[in-house]
């Protein structure tokens, strides 16, 4: 049985002894209960009246519970609405977990807790039909205005097959516009106000990761496109949690040496065609030709680029070719001069200060609120990062430092990035010249159709652009019952509202 922390014990006292109910999860994250009536009393006290309060909505996402089969003490429900919130003085996540019957009036809004919530709740209407009272715009967020029905429900057609022929109306035609468009009210050059507005950029990459083996999910590498094999490492933590699975170390310090060079290229691209649209034009391709250099070796191990999919469970694909470190060795030479000139040309440059200083500014505090993390948070000021703060795959064993800036505008992110190229270099080097000998994947792999036990966890990494996270529920099968994608970007767009 699951002890309560001490959090739980002032949440029981502030709501009632058995107002709050604890979950044992795979992860150890304390996960609690709390009734619909209570849950936004609760939310309220953690952010603003605890010691040390959990002042970060981390993610909200919802669960369709009416096909589950294990949910052994937990409360019943139709659907369960999960909040992740993350505390920076205690370092730790917490999960409330709010049962809602389809019975039920709306659950509450949590936008006047946490701005944040505005686009994930309307994530949660637009996938799931649960609605909030009280939010301030509540419709449609990925899927089309036109769309009929909430795809991540369990009984919503998944396969083509399933579905009848396509048509597109005239109100679908009119739809079509691509997958950001930024909507500006100006006074002369000056920006007054910004709408975004994501459209259809749903692939439905969680629905996806519920209708196939845990070992034949390849989607992970699409999340962020330029983060690769980064990007299959929090999806694979959280399986490992769930299955008990102790990682060999070869494969730890070859996941997190690969991880780091994604970082760079993922830096190199967003260095690069950010000085372009600045009108700075020789940068950026100096910025893809060094990139190239990179993925030579990424391409040398994995045999392929951008999208490698070359972290499995329990391990690597494959073990290190021969030559790879020699590879290594070369990069390591070659990009911190490429470093020491882009400082020079970039961000020493007037006209860049000119354009980028001052310019789109905020707060540790604003940041927080809007739950940036990443490069982005970093910016303001806030050493925060969760390779040191909650270190995995052995990035405690390795040395390096957390750049900051101190205003939290363009200049200081683009900084940041330039200076944690540096650092990422630091860790491939130590990795690079401390690899150890051993296997590079379980001695008994895990089998394509294994079942993984019932229970729940996140997975979360410290990605290129933030935290990148894979919240998985497994209900005892070889397919996931719940994929939950919490990436970093969503939560970084609703800044410009």
């Amino acid at each position: 049985m699951t002890e309560p922390t001490s959090i739980v014990r002032q949440l029981r006292r502030k709501l009632g002894e058995h107002a709050v109910k604890l979950q044992h999860t795979a992860d150890g994250i304390t996960t609690c209960w709390v009734a619909r009536q209570n849950f936004h009393d609760a939310l309220r006290f953690l952010k603003e009246d605890v010691a040390q309060p959990y002042r970060m909505l981390y993610d909200l996402t919802a669960i369709d519970e009416r096909m589950r089969k294990h949910r052994e003490g937990q409360p019943a429900s139709d659907f369960t609405i999960v909040y992740h919130l993350l505390s920076f003085g205690r370092n730790e996540y917490l999960r409330v977990k709010v049962p809602l019957r389809q019975d039920q009036p709306p659950s509450d809004t949590a936008t006047d807790l946490w701005p944040a919530a505005n686009w994930y709740e309307r994530e949660v209407w637009d996938m799931f039909g649960i609605r909030f009272q009280g939010h301030p715009n509540l419709e449609r967020i990925l899927m089309p205005r036109t769309w009929t029905g909430h795809p991540l429900l369990k009984d919503h057609p998944a396969r083509a097959n399933e579905m009848g022929p396509f048509q597109l109306p005239d109100e679908k035609e009119e739809e079509k516009r691509g997958a950001l468009r930024v909507a500006l009210q100006l006074d002369g050059e000056e920006i007054v106000d910004a709408v975004l507005e994501i459209d259809f950029h749903h692939c439905g990459a969680e629905m996806m990761g519920e209708r196939q083996s845990w070992h034949s999910y390849p989607y992970t590498d699409r999340i962020d496109y330029l983060g690769g094999v980064m990007n299959n490492m929090a999806y694979l933590m959280a399986v490992e949690k769930l299955a008990a699975i102790e990682v060999p170390p070869r494969a730890k310090v070859i996941r997190v040496m690969l991880a780091e060079l994604f970082r760079i290229i993922g830096h190199l691209v967003w260095c690069g065609t950010f000085v372009q649209d600045l009108g700075q034009l020789l940068p950026i391709f100096d910025t893809l030709s060094d990139r190239e250099r990179a993925f030579a070796i990424i391409e040398a191990v994995c045999g392929a680029r951008m999208a490698p999919s070359w972290f499995c469970i329990g391990g690597v694909a494959q073990d290190l070719p021969e030559g790879w470190n020699t590879l290594v060795q070369d990069f390591l030479k070659y990009l911190p001069p490429r470093l020491i000139a882009y400082d020079k040309e970039v961000m020493r440059s007037r006209i860049f200060k000119a354009r980028t200083q001052g310019v789109g500014a905020f707060t540790p505090e604003e940041a927080i609120e809007w739950g940036v993390t990443g490069p982005d948070l970093r910016a303001c000021g806030l050493e925060w990062d969760f390779r040191k703060k909650q270190p995995y795959s052995g990035y405690e064993q390795v040395e390096f430092d957390v750049p900051t800036g101190r205003n939290g505008d363009c200049y200081d992110r683009c900084m940041v990035r330039f200076e944690e190229m540096s650092q990422s270099l630091r860790i491939v080097e130590q990795c690079a010249n401390n690899m150890p000998e051993g296997q590079y994947e379980l001695a008994k792999p895990l089998e394509d159709r294994a079942a993984i036990p019932p229970g729940e966890a996140l997975g979360a990494i410290e990605g290129a652009e933030g935290n990148n996270g894979y919240y998985l529920v497994s209900d005892g099968g070889a397919i996931a019952y719940r994929t939950r994608i919490r990436t970093p970007s969503f939560a970084h767009l609703q800044l410009a509202l």
